[in-house]
């Protein structure tokens, strides 16, 4: 006769959504995820190893620290390094470039912190669906207060922000997410949605077991401002975007489209999908 232990149970959440977590360069504000790239630059630069802008934003997501630690793995970058210094960068050259990156950070935040546009009215959508509003960032806390007070001075306020250095580890790690349903006091991860335009950020949501929106073309994978993304002819723009799609797509991403802007039909779909018990 068959034993109970034969079998396995399946538990399935068919309710519905309960929280949107949001990035915040190149997903809410700061159009082409500009402010920590051309820092990362600068940094470099001071230590007279040039850096190029796709070396910058290779790791973006990440807490700043391990990015900068994560420029010096570039292989590229270990060369110019040490043609530069006559060795290979260390923990310690790390802690220096991050302790120099700090200041310049928050001096030049206020100047990217543009909201992208459809964010105000995406936030209202959202709201009206009853769904609260999370945020995570590989900023420092000190960063994210800079990003709170101008976004709120431009309508928009999250119900819970989470930054890197407040957890054990940041992206790819799920531990931001996690706190913020702590913090929204959602009562399980399948009711959630992890908005990012990078790949680590996507990561994250994946980890945390959570449905995930990729944005292509308003971050990191474009990596240009919105008067130069205008600019671009369609043709070069669709090279550009198709680029960052596939990347997205690649990361594992449950849906992609451009910017904060086109995401509702994707919840429309999560929710028919929760409906149906289907997980994330």
């Amino acid at each position: 006769m068959s034993q109970i232990f034969d079998f396995a149970y399946t538990r399935n959440y068919c309710g519905p959504l309960q929280a949107v977590l949001l990035d915040w360069a190149g997903t809410t504000m700061d159009f082409g995820c500009m402010a920590p790239a051309v820092v990362f630059q600068e940094v470099f630069e001071r230590q007279g190893v040039p850096i190029t802008m796709a070396e910058a934003r290779a790791p973006m997501g990440a807490h700043k620290r391990v990015h900068i630690q994560k420029i010096t793995e570039i292989d590229t970058v270990r060369g110019r390094w040490r043609d530069a210094h006559g060795s290979e960068p260390n923990d310690a050259d790390v802690d220096a470039m991050f302790e120099a990156f700090v200041p310049l950070q928050l001096a030049c935040l206020s100047t990217y912190s543009a909201l992208i546009p459809g964010t105000l009215e995406t936030i209202a959508a959202l709201r009206d669906r009853g769904l609260k509003i999370g945020s995570t960032t590989g900023y420092t806390t000190e960063m994210t207060a800079i990003n709170l007070k101008d976004a709120a001075a431009q309508g928009y306020v999250p119900d819970s922000t989470v930054s890197a250095s407040e957890m054990p580890a940041g992206r790819p790690y799920p531990f931001m997410c996690l706190q913020n349903a702590i913090n929204l006091q959602v009562d399980t991860v399948q009711a959630c949605v992890k908005i990012d335009d990078t790949v680590p950020g996507i990561y994250e949501g994946l980890n945390a077991a959570m449905w995930t929106i990729g944005l292509a073309v308003s971050g990191n994978e474009v990596g240009l401002p919105l008067d130069a993304w205008e600019a671009l002819d369609d043709g070069d723009r669709r090279i550009r975007r198709d680029r960052a799609w596939q990347s997205m797509k690649a990361s594992g991403a449950h849906y992609v489209v451009d910017t904060i802007a086109d995401i509702l039909p994707c919840i429309d779909d999560i929710e028919e999908r929760l409906r149906r018990g289907e997980k994330p």
